[in-house]
């Protein structure tokens, strides 16, 4: 009998929110277009919006030392339903690379991609490999075919002899590796630096991506897996066993790479403790091992320093034989279906939320600003009536209300000139910032600090020159930081100015943002400077240190220069636009209204077919503001309340 909220329920929850927000925003389109509010600024915005949710993805890594069951929890979480493990976690089989599991919704295709260990060597990083096909050795797979599919997946478990001088070229500290049993004079490393699996799964076709971590040896010789990877997951388990407790090992993988105040995890880092089928005892009774395991979950937590509800006590295998067997029972006992709650209940919402934070925030605060705009619309419409139905006949009051709209048109004319001219000008200053924050100027220095880190003959000299890196970098943001201020101040002014002169509007700016990315550069440099202290980096011959150094560190900076630089260019063009937008509608709307009351002056019987139209209007308008009511209450629900919503009506 399945659980009322299932993972793969509340998933699917989350994607058809995501699909109906992509509707609404298409409808919201439809209705911009409708009420001719519909720009080429906004069509793009909004277009990026939808992007974003068709593009998101919810990541979540499984961390922990080897043998764990980090693979068997993902065994039974999302495969349970080929009735066998379809990844390698049987004794003596196990993940030795790092493993991304998802769905490619591009090519809609299956397959296992894996990246030799021998690309380790070369000037590049995992990043820019993805985008080089001809790296990987690619196997299509049969998802039909359960068997052939789990032979083929085992790969990532394999394991290749080399000497140990090359195990350390390759970045392996040779003391954590097992000695080849036909030639001792050499070691045995993972075949392959990566592996991603593409296979069709309804929880992993939804954007749900598992990134699966070998152990602390493979953790610390794959700096980008720990700089880059692991930090930006939205969410973290760490593996740990009801039967060893926390070990030395463990620790130093939670406080390495996992409760560090740089990484993202803000869908939160949880523990699960797996193996707890190792404490049941039939003789004392269901009441004894619950307390036994209770007591390690605290003490756990203890150790970690974090919550006991944050604690999961679970058997991935026991919960794996209850999917195949169908054992409820079996399956309560195992703690899975609490360990899918706490995914669904504390990851998902709070994904959702971050989602909500930003663009549902924007979309409605546009919305609203429309509605605002339609109201006006509407009450200049009810003024024209009111002149109607009270003048019945009397010209004179027409023309003084054509009149009086030929001056607000002429007014809203050369506003829009002079809000054209200022989006020059921002446009301008959005070249001032490009100036600071360049791709050739960051190019400029890591080729400087490439010059120096060459010729460094000193640790300390190394080390100095890796923080001159990050300085230079922190005084480019700096200097932007206090430019784009300037650039925001200006704007701010041009509201106040534009809010005061036009009462009854209270339209904000849009913010630049910027300080995202300074957060995301101070948090980079302090993974680097994990990185320089670690006893591994320390022992690595110059040569290699730098070419981990700028596969990893300079990789990911370049990607946050290119986050920001994105923004550089895109805000100029949509710092102005809720006042352009506004104004542009003011202008249309006030054409609109002279050209009919000029014509109500001129023919009596023009005054009775414009009372008609206006009702009509009138009543069209009260409409398209009930729609935007509807579009703005949909665009803000959240998948709990969709959720709630499809249990009642089943």
């Amino acid at each position: 009998m399945p659980d009322a909220i299932t993972l793969t329920g509340q998933v699917e929850a989350y994607h058809r929110w995501k699909k109906e927000l992509v509707r609404n925003i298409t409808q919201y389109r439809r209705w911009l277009e409708v009420n001719e509010l519909l720009s080429d600024d906004v069509a793009q915005h909004l277009q990026r919006s939808i992007r974003l949710l068709v593009e998101d993805e919810l990541t979540i890594a499984f961390v922990g030392e080897y043998s764990r069951g980090k693979t068997e929890l993902i065994n039974s979480l999302f495969f349970a339903s080929h009735g066998q493990r379809l990844l390698p976690s049987e004794a003596g089989r196990t993940t030795m690379c790092p493993t991304e599991l998802f769905f490619d919704r591009h090519t809609r295709s299956n397959y296992l991609r894996l990246l030799p260990i021998e690309t380790r060597a070369e000037n590049a990083s995992l990043q820019q490999l993805r985008h080089r096909p001809e790296a990987w050795e690619v196997v299509e797979l049969n998802p039909e075919d359960t068997e052939s599919t789990a032979a083929t997946l085992a790969r990532v478990a394999e394991v290749t002899s080399v000497t140990r001088e090359h195990a350390s070229d390759l970045g392996f500290n040779e003391q954590m590796l097992d000695p080849d049993p036909e030639s001792p004079d050499r070691v045995l490393v993972p075949a392959w630096r990566h592996a991603m699996i593409s296979v069709q799964h309804p929880t992993l076709e939804r954007g749900l991506r598992i990134l699966d971590t070998p152990g602390l040896n493979a953790l610390g010789s794959e700096p980008e897996l720990t700089v880059s990877m692991l930090p930006s997951s939205q969410a973290v388990l760490f593996l740990l066993s009801a039967d060893a407790g926390v070990t030395a090992s463990d620790m130093t993988i939670w406080n390495e790479y996992i409760d560090t105040r740089d990484a993202d995890h803000r869908a939160g880092r949880f523990a699960v403790l797996n193996k707890i089928d190792v404490l049941w005892d039939d003789l004392n009774g269901e009441d004894h091992t619950d307390a036994a395991i209770e007591r390690i979950r605290q003490t756990t937590a203890r150790q970690l320093s974090i919550a006991p509800e944050d604690v999961m006590p679970v058997s991935a295998k026991q919960g794996l034989m209850a999917r195949v067997r169908d054992d409820e029972e079996l399956r309560r006992r195992s703690g899975l279906s609490e360990l899918e709650a706490l995914i669904s209940d504390r990851i998902l919402t709070r994904k959702e939320q971050l989602i909500s934070g930003d663009l549902v925030a924007d979309l409605t605060h546009m919305l609203r600003d429309n509605q605002s705009a339609l109201e006006n619309q509407k009450a200049s419409l009810a003024e024209e009536m009111d002149a109607l139905e009270a003048h019945r006949t009397d010209r004179t009051a027409l023309a003084e209300l054509a009149e009086r709209t030929r001056r607000d048109y002429d007014y809203y004319t050369r506003k829009l000139i002079t809000l054209r001219s200022s989006r020059r000008l921002m446009e301008s200053q959005g070249e001032v910032l490009e100036e600071i924050i360049n791709l050739e100027r960051f190019d400029e220095h890591c080729a400087t600090t490439r010059e120096k880190l060459e010729s460094s003959w000193t640790t300390a000299g190394l080390n100095n020159t890796m923080n001159g890196f990050f300085r230079v970098l922190e005084n480019d943001f700096n200097n932007l930081m206090t430019e784009g201020r300037r650039a925001e101040k200006m704007v701010n002014s041009i509201y106040r100015r534009y809010n005061e002169e036009t009462t009854g509007h209270n339209l904000e700016p849009v913010p630049l943002r910027l300080g995202r990315h300074l957060i995301a550069l101070r948090d980079l440099r302090s993974r680097a400077d994990r990185f320089r202290r670690n006893p591994r980096t320390l022992l690595l011959e110059q040569r290699r240190l730098i070419h981990q150094f700028f596969t990893t560190i300079v990789s990911e900076a370049r990607h946050i220069m290119e986050k920001t630089l994105e923004d550089i260019l895109r805000w100029p063009r949509e710092a102005l636009l809720p006042v352009l937008q506004h104004t542009q509608q003011q202008k249309q709307r006030l054409e609109r209204q002279f050209s009919r009351l000029r014509e109500m002056t001129d023919d009596e019987k023009q005054v009775r077919e414009q009372r008609k139209q206006l009702r009509q209007a009138l009543e069209t308008m009260e409409q398209q503001l009930r729609i935007a009511h509807k579009l703005e209450r949909r665009i803000g629900e959240p998948t709990s309340d969709l959720l709630k919503a499809e249990q009642a009506a089943r």
